[in-house]
This record gives C-alpha cells, sequence and structure tokens, in this order.
C-alpha cells in the first residue's frame, strides 16, 4: 500500500534524493494549476529554509539566489492562477528585517504562509497583516499539497 500523501511529501522535501523530487513535482503538475502553485510553493519553501542554514559565504548567497529564482516562479504562478483558485496573496513589508523586509504572503486553506526578500517583486500589494505564527510554513504547505493529492487520488479510486 502507498504512504499517505502527507508522509511522502514530508519524506520528499526533508531528503536529497533529486529523482523523488522530481517525481513529486511531476504528480503535482500534473493536477493542473493548483498542484503547480503547490510545486512553487515547496520549491521557495526548501530554498528559503536552505539558506538560513549554510555557513558559508559563497555557499549561502548561491543559495539565497536559488531561493530568489524559487520565489519568482511562485510569483509568475500565483500571477497567472491565484484567483481562478480563490488564493489571496500579495507583498507586504516587515520593518524589523533591514534587508530581507519585502514579504510574500500566500493564504492556503491550511494557513497562511511567507517569503522575505531583498526585493519586492511583481503582484498586488497584501491588504491583511501576518498572522503572527513563526515557523509553520513548510507544514502548511505540506498539507494543502498532501490535501491536492489526496483528493485527485480518491477521486480517481
Amino acid at each position: 500500500m502507498a504512504s499517505e500523501p502527507a508522509e511522502e511529501i514530508v519524506r520528499t522535501y526533508r531528503g536529497s534524493d533529486g529523482d523523488r523530487t522530481k517525481a513529486l513535482y511531476q504528480r503535482l503538475e500534473a493536477l493542473g494549476p493548483a498542484g503547480l502553485v503547490a510545486v512553487q510553493l515547496l520549491r521557495a519553501q526548501k530554498n528559503s529554509e536552505r539558506a538560513k542554514t549554510y555557513r558559508s559565504r559563497r555557499s549561502r548567497f548561491a543559495a539565497y539566489d536559488t531561493k530568489e529564482w524559487a520565489m519568482d516562479k511562485l510569483r509568475e504562478a500565483l500571477m497567472a492562477h491565484a484567483a481562478a483558485l480563490g488564493i489571496v496573496w500579495g507583498w507586504g513589508e516587515d520593518e524589523g528585517q533591514p534587508f530581507h523586509k519585502h514579504v510574500l504572503y500566500v493564504e492556503l486553506p491550511t494557513g497562511q504562509v511567507s517569503f522575505h526578500a531583498a526585493v519586492r517583486g511583481g503582484g498586488p500589494d497584501y491588504e491583511k497583516r501576518w498572522d503572527g505564527v513563526r515557523g509553520v510554513s513548510a507544514d502548511r504547505i505540506i498539507r494543502w499539497a498532501a490535501r491536492l493529492l489526496s483528493s485527485t487520488e480518491r477521486a480517481v479510486a
């Protein structure tokens, strides 16, 4: 029996198996616009987490470049599909951050997620506030992606 989608996504997200990650992203992308947004959220979140862990300056800069690329792909997916999916998103500012003060907020059915950036990307202003909950973006993204996969698998069964 296949593992639950959430367990599979957590193993893939926490691991470093490129083939497993590619296979998961392909399954999600096959779901259409919601799956594409889920892939971009997973990429942005994983790159965001990794960028914070590197010690060497060179690795950290490379990781932040990759994070910015992932955030740009997420922004493109949101620009194209958020309205049709009913996803509210936009840019705000975190005045407590001197450098990465621009914040991309995305409201998922599982809760708000956010990503800090040095430069504000294109897209709307975010009219709401940060929900004040730290360290939950990965869990909220994983749970939403798992719901997408679960609902599709139930519909096929």
